[in-house]
């Protein structure tokens, strides 16, 4: 039986071309030599594994292979975002200039499949007014949904008021903006790199927490109170935490441990559940989405797949399996997404 609801994927990565050359090109000439972008893409860019190949044909593809795999797992509709760690491993024209090309590449993708495709706009935050006009752009004239930040650039996080025209930008135009993860910073990775956990498979998790978290408890929320963030992977972990960070933040404010510690509006838990959207992304675990639903919201979580870099296909079904009323999937898989995307 067909499920009563359409499939939306909201996290699912795509790259340009001049993109994945640009990868190439800093891995070759030695001139970017950030250790966390060198294991992320000396892996997908140079490796030969069969999981390496894939990753690599299957990003810039936007065609009919990838139509066909959302067809063979029941995805009906895609919301693209530019893979990590976008352009923010170039200097300020480069990446400007990579993200404006590859915004009008997605429209293009996006108006020839209208049907199966949405998207996000890159941006360069090397150089935040630009940024912001060019989120506007996206939305307004490329009919993008929202804005995607592979999280930090260059060690810096979008809690410095510096970064703040972005989150007026989104706010203003009243789209999301969506801080999918990379690889820790230098100052954070070597403990990470030492066991191979530098990438999904924890120091994602770790830098996007941090990152979602430095933004809460500097006040952005309070600055901003209609802006709303979006992260992948379940929260990267936030959710489970929810009743320590509340304790702890309020711990440390009655104590006046750090001058850096802003007096907040409200709680910690509650900019996550008024301000913050999860996906599944990556993370079809049942007993995880349900906590999530249930600390969160059942209007706060959304599906995704993280395709390329995750295509399981019985992930899907584990999904559809979800012992939670039709209504409530629909939301998971389809009103939700449709809603805090404007799909």
């Amino acid at each position: 039986m067909a499920p009563k609801y359409l499939r939306i994927a909201t996290e699912e990565a795509w790259a340009t071309a001049e993109l994945l050359d640009g990868y190439k090109k800093l891995l070759e000439d030695g001139s970017y030599d950030d250790p966390g972008f060198v294991s992320l893409w000396g892996h997908y860019a140079q490796n030969v594994s069969d999981r390496a190949l894939f990753i690599r044909d299957r990003l810039p593809d936007l065609g009919e292979s990838r139509i066909k795999d959302m067809n063979d797992t029941g995805i009906d509709h895609a919301l693209l975002l530019l893979t990590s760690p976008g352009v923010q491993v170039f200097d300020r024209d480069t990446a400007v200039g990579l993200a404006r090309d590859s915004n009008d590449q997605l429209e293009e993708a996006i108006r020839s499949r209208p049907d199966r495709y949405s998207g996000l706009a890159a941006f360069a935050p090397q150089d935040p007014t630009d940024a912001a006009k060019e989120i506007e752009r996206s939305v307004r004239k490329l009919g993008l949904k929202g804005a995607v930040v592979n999280s930090h650039t260059h060690g810096e996080y979008l809690d410095d008021p510096k970064f703040y025209p972005i989150f007026e930008a989104c706010e203003h135009l009243n789209v999301p903006l969506y801080i999918h993860p990379q690889t820790p910073s230098r100052q954070m990775i070597q403990p990470f790199l030492e066991r191979g956990l530098d990438g999904a498979i924890f120091g994602f998790a770790v830098e996007t927490g941090l990152h979602l978290l430095r933004i809460i408890v500097s006040g952005v929320f309070d600055q901003f109170p209609k802006l709303q963030i979006v992260v992948g992977h379940l929260g990267e972990g936030l959710p489970f935490w929810l009743y320590r960070l509340d304790f702890m933040h309020a711990a440390g404010m009655k104590a006046n441990r750090y001058k850096s510690i802003k007096p907040l509006e409200r709680k910690v838990s509650e900019y996550m559940q008024q301000n913050v959207y999860v996906t599944s992304s990556g993370c079809p675990s049942v007993p995880s989405i349900m906590l999530c639903q249930q600390v969160l919201g059942m209007d706060r979580v959304m599906y995704a797949m993280d395709y390329p870099y995750q295509f399981v296909p019985e992930e899907v079904t584990m999904s559809d399996n979800l012992p939670i009323s039709d209504n409530d999937k629909l939301k998971f898989f389809q009103t939700n997404a449709e809603r805090v995307f404007n799909l």
